[in-house]
């Protein structure tokens, strides 16, 4: 389900009276729903989520620590996702069918994640196929649909991570002579490049076009990528760096790895949202730091963090706006729908869809 697909489902929509609630109403209402529902009720939360919505998490982390954390609850009926909507869908593949969850909003997608569609993968797979033959296997950024995963689950691949994509292109290389890596090409460039494939060897698929962006022998081809991007993070920029490199000399910058490759190469480091934290967390007092990830994360590391000199990489950056969608009215709604036994949101992976998805799903939890 595409962002478009989803504004215009035929879904609730959430009552007036919770747009006119002032927060301190809000965050009773919430309070007291967690209070008796207790641990019937999880809550996860995202790190690119507010500070309003984060406050109330029962776990905080990455779209698929937080599913298998969901999976984990074993008292818990049902699991309000503080996401956007491919991370509640990978919650619903790996709980419990008797367990149920849902997404405040309908309306927090990921552009991203909307980039990759089953309908463009399929006809980009058989002209791949045409073209390079049974020498191909496709790895997905979990930060796609679960109609995506279960593509690639079909078709032997498997899901990675921004902390284990070298060690699934690797698992990957040992079974065929090339990848497709969906749907975020910076991911796929950094990664395979890292382990020291060329960029002169990794082509990319445009979905739009419906063909291959590659100007030498196609026989040379390692590493394809699907022409997808992340909305928030191809704003870190070149620019950006110099501007840091020249106004801030003793500053270290630290990007996530879907920033492009040029600001990543410019980069003192680049590593998943929890490298990120982690890497500030252990930094001495006094360091100085330019963050390049999302907003509502580097405002929530410069509190944290008030012995430190941090800045976001992009000044002018904002919050990732579909995240952004999750907010104290929508959660208050979701949660005492639930609570009245009529609950809204619920996100239903279709079956046929679930069992190839946690192929993929599987194929990487085993080997990491």
């Amino acid at each position: 389900m595409t962002i478009f697909e989803t504004l215009q489902a035929s879904t609730p929509t959430i009552p007036e009276k919770y747009m006119q609630m002032n927060a301190e109403e809000l965050t009773y209402r919430i309070c007291e729903i967690k209070e008796k529902m207790g641990t019937t009720l999880f809550l996860p939360g995202h790190h690119y989520q507010k500070d309003e919505v984060i406050q109330f998490a029962d776990a905080r982390g990455d779209s698929l620590q937080l599913a298998q954390i969901s999976a984990s609850q074993d008292e818990a009926e049902s699991i309000v996702f503080c996401g956007v909507h491919f991370m509640a869908e990978t919650a619903d593949i790996l709980t419990r069918n008797d367990q149920k969850v849902y997404l405040p909003d309908l309306r927090a997608g990921c552009s991203m994640a909307d980039m990759a569609t089953y309908n463009q993968t399929e006809k980009a797979w058989s002209q791949l196929m045409s073209t390079f033959d049974d020498t191909i296997v496709p790895l997905t950024y979990v930060n796609s649909t679960a109609a995506i995963k279960a593509f690639v689950g079909k078709n032997g691949g498997a899901t990675v991570t921004s902390s284990n994509a070298e060690k699934m292109i690797k698992w990957a290389f040992n079974q065929k002579e090339r990848i497709l890596f969906l749907p975020d090409q910076h991911l796929g460039r950094n990664t395979a490049y890292n382990l020291g494939i060329p960029l002169e060897r990794m082509a990319v698929w445009d979905p739009i076009k419906e063909e291959l962006i590659y100007e030498k022998d196609k026989k040379d081809v390692k590493v394809i990528l699907w022409k997808g991007h992340c909305s928030v993070h191809e704003n870190f920029t070149v620019s950006n760096v110099h501007h840091i490199r020249k106004n801030y000399p003793e500053m270290k910058i630290i990007v996530h790895p879907e920033c492009s490759r040029e600001v990543v190469a410019l980069s003192d480091q680049a590593g998943s949202t929890n490298y990120i934290i982690e890497a500030i967390d252990q930094a001495p007092s006094g360091s100085s730091w330019a963050i390049g990830t999302e907003m509502n994360l580097v405002n929530r590391i410069i509190h944290q963090h008030p012995d430190q000199h941090i800045i976001s990489l992009n000044p002018t950056m904002c919050p990732c706006l579909t995240m952004n969608r999750i907010d104290l009215p929508h959660l208050t709604w979701s949660l005492e729908s639930i609570a009245e036994g009529k609950p809204v949101n619920l996100i239903e992976v279709e079956n046929t869809i679930a069992v190839d998805a946690k192929k993929a799903l599987e194929r990487m939890l085993i080997r990491t």
